[in-house]
């Protein structure tokens, strides 16, 4: 039985917010809920579940987890639990594992190319499935460092969308936790004693030191700055193009024709 308190109603109203301000569900929608197991894909969809179950907006769930392959990923864990609260779901089982390590270039990112392999097998799982929408469990905190980390790393000044057509034109990957807290995940997530399992990759605990960087980074800021989080989300929000140097935007905000953004 899933624990209604405080905390959970606190990130149920985030959640239902950030539908409403971006419009992520819409009725006759048919949700594919990416559940890998981790705390971040176990509080979306049951979240996403809990206001299904009131909204006057008809939609479907669907859990889909991709087992990579690894050796020791334990979806059997999974599986019971979406069996026990009785999710509609789809387990597909993949041969990444093997894919990653005979085509992966030396020195190359682990976790990126597996995410890639990853995405490309939930927009076929979709079409198969027959769902419109993909909800992935991104929250506050992966908005916030993603920015830091394309800004330091990149060189681009670009976060995550919360709602994004897919390139192949048919899809559409919402991010419904964008205002929910990564420490109110973590808490929900113990509450409940959801059965986190680990990717079990070669490099899980090794990989994504950047991102842990910002992470410790972001925590620092907010000794000093305790809405920071809050702020670098309202600032993308609230974009200010001539104030930057893109020279493609021209000083009356809008793109120069011929430009290269087009």
């Amino acid at each position: 039985m899933l624990i209604q308190d405080e905390l959970y109603r606190k990130i149920k109203k985030k959640v239902g917010q950030a539908i409403g301000d971006f419009n992520l569900i819409e009725a006759g929608d048919r949700v594919a809920v990416a559940v890998s197991g981790g705390k971040d894909s176990y509080t979306l969809l049951h979240i996403l579940d809990g206001l299904r179950r009131r909204s006057p907006v008809r939609y479907e769930l669907l859990a889909v987890n991709v087992d990579a392959g690894f050796p020791g990923y334990r979806k059997e864990l999974l599986a019971a639990h979406l069996e026990e609260h009785g999710f509609d779901s789809h387990l597909e089982t993949t041969d990444c594992y093997r894919i990653i390590e005979e085509k992966r270039r030396p020195g190359s990112s682990y976790c990126s190319f597996c995410a890639r392999l990853r995405r490309g097998v939930l927009y076929t799982l979709a079409d198969r499935l027959g769902c419109n929408k993909i909800a992935l469990g991104h929250h506050l905190d992966d908005f916030v460092e993603t920015l830091l980390l394309n800004q330091f790393y990149v060189g681009t000044l670009k976060a995550m969308s919360p709602k994004l057509l897919a390139d192949n034109g048919r899809h559409t990957v919402i991010r419904p936790l964008v205002y929910v807290a990564e420490a109110d995940v973590i808490e929900f997530s113990r509450r409940n004693a959801f059965p986190v399992i680990c990717c079990a990759c070669p490099v899980c605990g090794r990989a994504d030191q950047q991102r842990k960087r910002m992470k410790r980074l972001v925590r620092e800021l907010e000794g000093e700055i305790p809405h920071l989080k809050q702020s670098m989300l309202r600032a993308v929000r609230n974009v200010q193009p001539r104030h930057l140097l893109d020279p493609c935007v021209s000083r009356s905000d809008t793109l120069l024709e011929g430009c290269c953004h087009e």
